[in-house]
């Protein structure tokens, strides 16, 4: 059993509050379960929508060691990246819907969806099979930075920069990431380029090789450069600070008054999947999601601050929300939502 905490509580928006401690179980108690008329025969195919390096990247590898793992059903990852996740979910839905074929996204599919309604909908014309993680973003500095060492003093360098220093973040205008840094930049009055990356692995040596000035992203996908001294957070983004980066502010504590957008991954089988290997599918990723190889992959990830499981059920409830939330920003920011 594998202890977390659950803070992120659902309401029409993602509102995130003191939560109380929780003990995680395995919410699927069958160890086993029988192929349905011998599904699957072969390899499944997994598209990832981002590159191997990232947080996909991530994630996918260490679900589909564990599914492999429980299963015996190997899982080969085609990695599609290119417009914040659309490549990949264009090429997913042209795929055949027979089960062989599952899909790993985050965030970017409800909020496309959110601001362009023709978008799929990846609580409607997807099945989730789990949600598997959930978690905050962060700034990020170089740790051997001198110009600025913490989130005051960064402010204060880029106002007088002119707004010629440089974050680097992902590409697509609407995105989890795009939409916080307005907010930031928004409540701060300072002006930043940002500089787009798909790709988690150039995005992260820009700033490691000082190409740009800071680095907007999650904590777990950074892991390594964090262990290694590289990086350092400057700023948290989320109403509390989670007792692993005990020193670093939150953004509310830096008086910017927004609801923190989070950052979820999950697995998905197209809606017309037949529905006995859905069942199976369900239960495979589910399952996966409890194996020892996974949770210690999001232990190391940071990916037990916030209770990271969603099944199906709980899936469709955050994704729902999720979009509630963005179109409402959307509106707000004066976009133009269809």
């Amino acid at each position: 059993m594998k202890k977390c905490m659950s803070i992120l509580a659902l309401t029409g928006f993602l509102i995130i509050g003191t939560g109380a401690a929780g003990a995680f179980e395995c919410k699927v108690k069958e160890a086993t379960m029988a192929k349905p008329d011998g599904f699957p025969s072969r390899a499944l195919t997994m598209i990832v929508p981002y590159g191997p390096a990232g947080g996909s990247g991530q994630v996918a590898a260490a679900m589909a060691e564990a599914v492999t793992g429980h299963t015996d059903v190997a899982i080969n990852r085609d990695h599609k990246p290119g417009g914040s996740g659309t490549v990949g979910m264009t090429a997913y839905m042209a795929a055949p819907a027979d089960g062989y074929n599952v899909l790993e996204h985050i965030d970017d599919a409800s909020s496309a969806h959110a601001l362009d309604s023709s978008r799929p909908n990846p609580a409607v014309d997807l099945i989730p099979l789990v949600v598997s993680q959930v978690t905050f973003s962060q700034v990020y500095i170089r740790s051997n930075e001198t110009r600025y060492t913490d989130w005051a003093s960064f402010v204060d360098w880029v106002k007088a920069q002119g707004g010629k220093a440089t974050i680097a973040n992902v590409s697509k205008e609407g995105s989890m990431e795009r939409v916080t840094m307005k907010f930031i930049t928004d409540a701060t009055g300072m002006e930043i380029q940002q500089i787009s990356f798909d790709k988690g692995a150039p995005r992260y040596g820009a700033l490691l090789g000082g190409q740009v000035d800071a680095l907007f992203e999650q904590p777990g996908d950074v892991r390594k450069f964090l262990d290694a001294g590289n990086f350092k957070p400057i700023l948290t983004i989320f109403n509390e600070r989670p007792g692993v980066f005990a020193d670093v502010p939150t953004h509310k504590e830096m008086g910017m008054d927004f609801e923190p957008l989070l950052r979820f991954r999950g697995f998905y089988v197209h809606k017309n999947a037949p529905a006995d290997r859905v069942k199976w599918l369900q239960w495979a990723f589910q399952r996966g999601y409890c194996q020892d190889s996974y949770q210690a992959f999001n232990e190391s990830k940071f990916m037990t601050v916030i209770d990271s499981y969603r099944d199906t059920s709980g899936a469709i409830d955050l994704i729902n929300a999720s979009v509630d939330q963005y179109r409402e920003v959307y509106k707000s920011m004066g976009m133009d939502v269809k």
